[in-house]
């Protein structure tokens, strides 16, 4: 059995997260599994190929230390690596246990975001260790956690290298309509044969599709809301300028209204407009509430699609930058 370890905190010697995943690979190998640590922050260059070394794991544990907010940006560029770069096929059959080590607070909140982040790639989740520490010493020095961590240890060993199995999740399946099947007798179908060959019945019918589909775009467009200029104000205001040299194109899509709210952000200028473009780096799919409450200061774009209320395709880390062109107070 083998168990990688993706470290992803800054490597301070007294981040208690290190302890932890320091027990937790001690009584892995006492177990004979085979236990590899990659320390992120050793990898800045490299972190684009740490997902390669998914390929022969059998389960991976992310750890992370939460100084401030979050999983922290270098977690984040390898989940964003696995995303772009691993194999799909392999993700599906791995577990991962979630480290979570808080020194300051949000540790529920960073270890949804890891759990969340997972269960998008198609992995399995399983129970891992989320605390928040005070007093690094008191936590390392108390029996009751050590022991609570190496319990943990050999659970995440029997879980393994039992293949448990875990409760279906809808984000590890592609939720598809399937037809119901009906039965046409031989009558219904030598009718239906005769409609389909006749070519004056066929075009009448497209002729009548194509007349209803006119209607009802001009009554869906006829009944958007008055303000065309909706958000754009706001996303103007908020506009930070970026280095002359950067380039991306921002598509949001809100399902409630139908609108496609399009960002086109060339180093100094800002282009905001409602309407279509085939050339947008980050398409978000989302509703005109969420984008109310970025543009209100109540939220984050980042936030947004961590919790799941927006939907993203495209460079994930132009993504991440969002929140840094438009900032709103």
């Amino acid at each position: 059995m083998k168990v990688n370890i993706y470290y992803g905190g800054r490597g301070l010697i007294e981040d208690p997260t290190q302890y932890v995943i320091a027990r937790i690979t001690e009584v892995l190998e006492e177990l004979r599994a085979t236990v590899t640590r990659y320390n992120i922050y050793e990898q800045k260059s490299g972190i684009a190929r740490l997902a390669n070394t998914l390929k022969e794991a059998d389960a991976v544990i992310l750890a992370v230390s939460v100084e401030w907010f979050g999983i922290g940006g270098m977690m984040q560029q390898f989940l964003d690596s696995c995303w772009l770069y691993a194999d799909k096929n392999k993700l599906k059959k791995l577990y991962m246990f979630p480290v979570v080590i808080s020194t300051t607070a949000g540790e529920s909140e960073a270890e949804y975001m890891l759990t969340k982040a997972w269960e998008t790639l198609g992995g399995f989740v399983m129970p891992g260790i989320r605390a928040y520490i005070d007093n690094n010493v008191d936590f390392e020095s108390n029996e009751q956690y050590k022991r609570m961590i190496e319990k943990k240890a050999e659970d995440i060993y029997r879980a393994v290298n039992q293949k448990a199995i875990v409760f279906p999740s809808s984000a590890n399946f592609d939720i598809t309509v399937r037809a119901t099947d009906t039965a046409i007798d031989p009558q219904e179908g030598e009718q239906l044969s005769e409609y389909v060959s006749n070519d004056t019945f066929v075009k009448k019918q497209k002729e009548d599709v194509e007349e209803l589909s006119q209607l009802y775009r001009g009554l869906i467009e006829k009944g958007k809301d008055d303000n065309a200029m909706e958000f754009v104000k706001e996303f103007k205001s908020a506009f930070h300028a970026p280095d002359d040299d950067f380039r991306a194109v921002y598509s949001i899509k809100m399902t409630d209204s139908g609108r496609n709210l399009i960002l086109e952000v060339s180093g100094k200028n800002l282009k905001c407009y409602y309407g279509d473009t085939d050339k947008a780096d980050v398409t978000a799919t989302t509703t005109r509430e969420t984008v109310s409450t970025i543009t209100r200061g109540r939220a984050t774009f980042q936030g947004g699609f961590m919790s799941s209320r927006i939907t993203c395709k495209g460079d994930f880390k132009l993504l991440r930058t969002f929140d840094q062109l438009f900032r709103f107070e």
